[in-house]
This record gives structure tokens, sequence and C-alpha cells, in this order.
């Protein structure tokens, strides 16, 4: 990566939760309870947080230093440095006196390292798994509100360009009244990035009722809702923040990844509609 570019002032918690995916299960369920009580973790012991977690205060311990912290104390008195910086709210790598080239190469490396960090969580398997729920799906609903709408319906487009059977309602009651109505034949690609979307959680289990297949694009692999999906494909960003962009731009770099390689897959087919596409647009013109 280009020098100017590293990422080595990413904040404590953003440190923590781009490191929760190597951990182990006990350690990653330490990391995420004091991901999400951030407050709270700063007034309790080593051995309160290992019993709230229901863990050893060596696995607590041990999360800390595998995170890359030197112990329990160290990442208490990096995450009290960071609450204390209200900047952070707007991006976490940005100071108050950082100057405006600074703060912009701060944006583009935390963008890069998530692209980075999300390629590195891929697997063949998986992927494997995407194309065939594609070639073989009768229909597909594509479902996502707030800002994973924007990625849902990035998927949609590229589904529809593909010539594969989709829909993409925009209301969230309409998704899940599809959902209900899918066959076993059928498919639902899920986006959220949180995995805690109540209403993603029941597009998903809808079409599990109905014996459909169920891919979810999250950031989130431990969430609730992700339990109901057949296939998941997560995506990495280092943001605290209510509006994870880097998150977004890593989830349309996998989903154009995955376009990509169905159509060389479908080569043929891809052309022939690429051409059509082109043609009808062509004959438009004037």
């Amino acid at each position: 990566m280009n020098d100017n570019l590293k990422t080595d002032d990413i904040t404590p918690a953003t440190k923590l939760r781009s490191k929760t995916l190597n951990l182990s299960e006990s350690e990653k369920k330490v990391a995420t309870w004091m991901l999400d009580h951030l407050d709270q973790s700063l007034y309790l012991s080593m051995s309160e947080i290992a019993q709230i977690c229901e863990v050893s205060d060596t696995t607590v311990l041990r999360m800390c230093r595998n995170a890359g912290f030197k112990g329990f104390t160290h990442l208490k008195m990096s995450l009290a440095q960071e609450l204390a910086n209200p900047t952070q709210l707007i991006h976490e790598s940005i100071e108050t006196d950082d100057q405006p080239m600074a703060i912009i190469k701060k944006v583009f490396a935390a963008n890069v390292q998530a692209l980075y960090d999300t390629i590195a969580l891929l697997n063949e398997d998986v992927l494997a798994q995407v194309i065939s729920i594609l070639e073989n799906a009768g229909h597909i609903l594509v479902a996502g509100v707030g800002g994973s709408a924007i990625i849902a319906q990035n998927i949609y487009q590229r589904l529809y360009r593909l010539g594969i059977q989709c829909d993409a309602p925009g209301d969230v009651q309409l998704q899940i009244m599809h959902s209900s109505l899918l066959k076993p034949d059928d498919a639902v690609i899920v986006v959220s990035y949180s995995g805690t979307t109540k209403d993603m959680g029941l597009v998903l289990m809808e079409a599990k009722k109905n014996g459909a297949k169920t891919i979810l694009i999250t950031g989130n692999a431990q969430s609730t809702i992700a339990d109901h999906a057949d296939v998941i494909l997560v995506s990495v960003s280092h943001e605290i923040r209510s509006e994870p962009i880097a998150a977004r731009l890593a989830q349309l770099a996998l989903v154009d990844s995955i376009f990509i390689l169905y159509s060389f897959l479908h080569l043929e087919k891809t052309l022939n509609i690429e051409n059509k596409i082109a043609n009808s647009v062509a004959s438009k013109s004037y």
C-alpha cells in the first residue's frame, strides 16, 4: 500500500473491531461486549468483564493481546483517550488539529483498508455457493433499508443486466410480503451492515420458511439474523459511526467482484445481453 495511505493511526475501537474476526469464540464474545458497552468497559475490572461474558480472566487478557494491545489496562486507557475525542463522531482517525490533506488521506486510507480486509475474508467455497444460487434461482428478491438500500439497488441492477429474474421493492413491508411468497427454487439477498435490522431478519426468516436460499451481506457475521442465512458475505470496515461509508465501498466492491466473476463464467450469455442493451440504447439516440 502507498506509504501516504497507511492506517497507523486507526483508533483503538476500530482496531479492536477489525481484529474480532481473528479471535477465538470466547475472545470474540469479550471484544464484542466491550465494543457494545464502551463507556461501561472503562469502569469495570478485568474480572468483572470476565464474569459478565462468562469467561475466565485469562480469556479477557488473551483477547487484549491478540487484538494488538499490551494488556487489559492498555486497552482501557486507549479506549478512554478515544472517547474523549469528539471528532471521532465524524471520522474515527481524524484529530482536531489535522490539516485538510491529512484528513483526506485518512479518509482514503480507511476506505483502502476496508477493501483489503474484506477480500481477506473471502474464500472460494463461499463464492461458489453464491454463484450456484445465482445460477439456479428462479427468482431473486433483493432487500435492504437505509444505507443498505443503496447496495440492494446496485445488486438489483447488476442481476437484471445478467438476465436474472429479480425484484427489489423499496418499501420494507413489500420486501417482507414478497419474501413470504418465495418458492423453494427462489432466493433472497439481504443487505444489512449492522446485522441487527429486525425487518431484514423477518425477510430472511420468511424466505427460509418457504425453502428459498438466503444470502446475507453484512459487517456482522455474528449477528442474530445471520442465523437465518445459508451464505454470509462479510464486509469489513474500521468505522464506529452511524454512517459507515467505507463499509458501503467494501460492499460495492464485493458485489462488483461477484458479478464480474459470474459474467466470465457465463460469458456468451452476458455478451448477448450487453449487446441487446447497447443496441436498444443506440436505437433511441438522435
